[in-house]
């Protein structure tokens, strides 16, 4: 198929596309099926997702900002949250999300894949998709994901780090609550969001042998923040680097990940969510309290990777762990390189816990932001997934819940 990546750098030999099928074999985590729960708690969360899909749209903002409504709702309720704190949550959150505006005329199927990457359409995106999911598939919804993301020659599931990953991000949630509102949300953000990252997906071309390699992200990102090719290439950090990075030196962004080897892909992407959790906490120096808004995305849509990857078919498991890759140089390069240091994580963890680190993310100051909520149901996931035997995943959630301040961009 045209969309899959031709060849796969493997150990410094090229391997033929069949291999490139692999399944990275992990558990799938478990489905919270709430539309059919007769229980309060998910009947709340259930009540609330399905007012912020009818009342507020997706993108907001003058289109620059992406609602996170479902995702930290969702991300609350996994760890714990009360009816109570869902209905705060849903309150405190709504204030600055913006009502439905109607797009500038209508989508149908032979137009559909007319209008991707134009954000004025998310409205007409997802009245489509809508309309496909009751008339064409019986209100099957993973049916539509199957038809509009999975399939064709060139399909949306290699664009969905555009908008830093919300489209992958908004995905995960919907296969994790069975959710066929957000389904279709993330849906009309997979073709909102559509840009230029799709082209190093379905172009096998940009497939080529680096002239490093490694098997390991950590070992990469270090040699990254050490090339001095990169130096000087952008005055400040922010998240407007990204597209003329691509413009103008994708060359050598690409070098950095065709070097990566998925010898061993399970091991390879448990190591890329140890380097996401990584790039977020280790990169803050103590006392400066700088997390980092768009390192955080690497994170949180490195767990939707892993949300994602048991319901994926084998052929696409490479190429959405690779881009996840593409989304990490990208914006490891923008935020200009910050040195990751593992010494920032602390070794005492003076008696705290998981219970701690829940309790932060629903009780403390921050309970309302969405991406600190999410960081730490992520790391949290992925410590669960692996095992935690040396307790690196809770020593870093240990410090970012109790360690934030806020973002920096």
């Amino acid at each position: 198929m045209a969309s899959l990546l031709s060849y796969v750098p493997l150990v410094n030999r090229l391997v033929a596309p069949r291999e490139s099928h692999r399944r990275i074999d992990i558990p799938h985590v478990e489905v919270h099926a709430i539309e059919t729960d007769p229980n309060k708690r998910p009947r709340t969360l259930k009540h609330l997702l399905r007012a912020n899909h009818v009342n507020h749209s997706i993108l907001y903002h003058n289109l620059q900002f992406d609602n996170h409504m479902p995702h930290i709702l969702c991300s609350a309720y996994l760890l714990g949250a009360h009816p109570e704190h869902l209905y705060r949550i849903y309150d405190v959150e709504s204030k600055s999300l913006e009502p439905w505006q109607d797009s500038p005329s209508e989508i149908i199927e032979e137009d559909w894949s007319d209008f991707l990457g134009d954000k004025r359409y998310q409205r007409a995106y997802v009245d489509f998709f809508e309309d496909a999911l009751a008339m064409k598939f019986k209100y099957r919804w993973t049916k539509v994901i199957e038809e509009y993301v999975l399939g064709g020659k060139e399909p949306l599931v290699n664009c969905l780090i555009g908008g830093l990953g919300h489209p992958l991000i908004h995905l995960g949630y919907a296969y994790e609550f069975d959710n066929r509102e957000i389904a279709m949300e993330a849906l009309g953000l997979a073709a909102t969001q559509y840009n230029f990252f799709h082209k190093y997906l379905d172009d096998p071309s940009y497939t080529k042998k680096s002239s490093f390699t490694s098997t390991s992200p950590a070992e990469l990102l270090n040699k990254l923040a050490n090339d001095d090719r990169f130096d000087g290439l952008f005055k400040d950090a922010g998240y407007e680097n990204i597209e003329p990075l691509f413009e103008k030196h994708d060359a050598l962004v690409l070098e950095y990940w065709n070097a990566w080897e998925l010898a061993d892909p399970v091991k390879q992407f448990q190591e890329s969510q140890e380097a996401a959790v990584a790039l977020l906490v280790a990169t803050v120096p103590p006392g400066t309290h700088a997390y980092n808004f768009y390192i955080v995305h690497v994170l949180t849509s490195s767990h939707a990777v892993r949300i994602l990857l048991p319901h994926l078919p084998a052929k696409f498991h490479l190429s959405v762990v690779r881009q996840w890759w593409l989304l990490t140089l990208a914006v490891y390069i923008a935020e200009l390189r910050p040195k990751i240091d593992p010494d920032y994580i602390p070794e005492d963890l003076k008696g705290k816990t998981w219970t701690y680190v829940e309790n932060r993310a629903l009780d403390s100051e921050w309970a309302m932001d969405a991406h600190y909520v999410k960081a730490i149901r992520a790391m949290k996931e992925a410590a669960r997934t692996w095992g935690d035997v040396h307790e690196r995943y809770l020593a870093s959630a240990v410090r970012f819940a109790g360690d934030f301040e806020g973002w920096t961009h």
